[in-house]
């Protein structure tokens, strides 16, 4: 099965809330949609799954049209952050319904049953209703039925965000494989740039519901085609500072040094370097790191991390820095910037030049 959406759009009451989306999702593929709250992504999923029709565009599936055709005539299934099971029918009753509804065979709905159960470790609790389980729990349940369920088309929004971060981290590793046997497409949501790069797989990046970039997960990291993609794969987001090259040397704020690492060779003129929140550092390092002055506006400990805000040249910035860092507010502090691991923008927000994989990895 495939999934093509062709110059896809949502207006509401005036309001656009999917903006000429298009894209191809192949059969057995992991596809996430990645962006902050109202993005779309709900907005793009609801229309994928027959549950929202399109202001413009069409839906096609295996070839067929099915622009306007109502979810029930699609074999979909979804679970949201917010779950949603049957609350006066058992756990088991809620796993086995849409087995049920297909008229398949006893024996297959209790294996199925069963093997999801154990997967989601809610196999002890098979006898409760939804309302005796915890949200993580019922949220556990929801995706056992989505997984029995065996439906071309699995549209996950946030599934994990209220489950344990020890059942997180399994469940990122299972759930993709588990999804890819059955040969469905699946389509899993998150705000989280961190959960992208664990699932891998492809990732569309969103802004103001438009996809900015679709491709394979680390190409789309690694290369973004623009600075709204940049922000968007970037938690903290990516720093960003205006400078000028002329003559084969950069004006990088207070600083002018030869142009070098991603600036290497790019014509004189004007530009927007990008770097990581991990790439501003806060003790010296590299031989060619630029040197600045940056002022602290507050920091956040994390416990084995801490994020610095600090404001330069009418930028706000973040460093992540390993361990605790407790400069002192409004104070000046001594930050430097590797050339070799800069994002570099024309003044349009068009990439120009990136880093090499393993210096942007670093």
């Amino acid at each position: 099965m495939t999934l093509e959406l062709h110059n896809v759009s949502k207006v509401v009451r005036g309001e656009t809330h999917i903006r000429d989306v298009s894209l191809r999702l192949e059969r057995g593929s992991l596809n996430v949609l990645l962006g902050p709250t109202l993005s779309g992504k709900t907005s793009l999923m609801r229309l994928m799954a027959g549950l929202d029709e399109p202001t413009s565009g069409r839906v096609i599936m295996d070839g067929t049209d099915v622009t306007g055709w109502p979810v029930r005539k699609r074999s979909v299934a979804m679970v949201y952050q917010q779950f949603i099971n049957y609350p006066t029918l058992s756990v088991w009753e809620n796993i086995a319904s849409p087995l049920k509804v297909a008229g398949r065979p006893k024996d297959e709905i209790e294996r199925k049953v069963a093997e999801a159960a154990k997967l989601l470790r809610i196999d002890k609790m098979l006898d409760r209703t939804p309302l005796e389980l915890s949200g993580g729990q019922q949220q556990r349940t929801a995706l056992a039925r989505a997984l029995v369920k065996g439906a071309d088309l699995v549209l996950l929004d946030e599934p994990l965000a209220n489950l344990d971060y020890k059942l997180r981290e399994e469940l990122r590793e299972e759930l993709p494989r588990l999804f890819a046997e059955t040969g469905s497409i699946l389509v899993y949501a998150t705000t989280e740039p961190a959960e992208a790069l664990l699932l891998g797989g492809h990732t569309a990046t969103l802004h103001e519901g438009a996809v900015t970039q679709f491709g394979p997960t680390l190409d789309v990291y690694r290369r973004p085609h623009d600075r709204r993609t940049a922000q968007v794969f970037s938690d903290p987001p990516m720093n960003f500072l205006d400078i000028e090259l002329k003559g084969g040397m950069a004006w990088i704020g207070e600083a002018v040094v030869p142009a070098a690492g991603s600036l290497h060779g790019l014509a004189d003129g004007g530009y927007t370097i990008g770097f990581r929140p991990n790439h501003l550092a806060l003790k010296a390092g590299r031989p060619h790191a630029v040197e600045l002055e940056a002022v602290v506006a507050v920091t956040e400990i994390t416990g084995s991390e801490s994020f610095v805000h600090m404001d330069y040249a009418g930028c706000r910035w973040v460093a992540l820095a390993h361990g605790v860092h407790e400069p002192e507010i409004d104070a000046p502090v001594r930050v430097w910037l590797d050339p070799e691991r800069f994002f570099v923008f024309d003044r349009a927000g068009d990439l120009v030049a990136a880093p090499e994989p393993r210096a942007a990895a670093a």
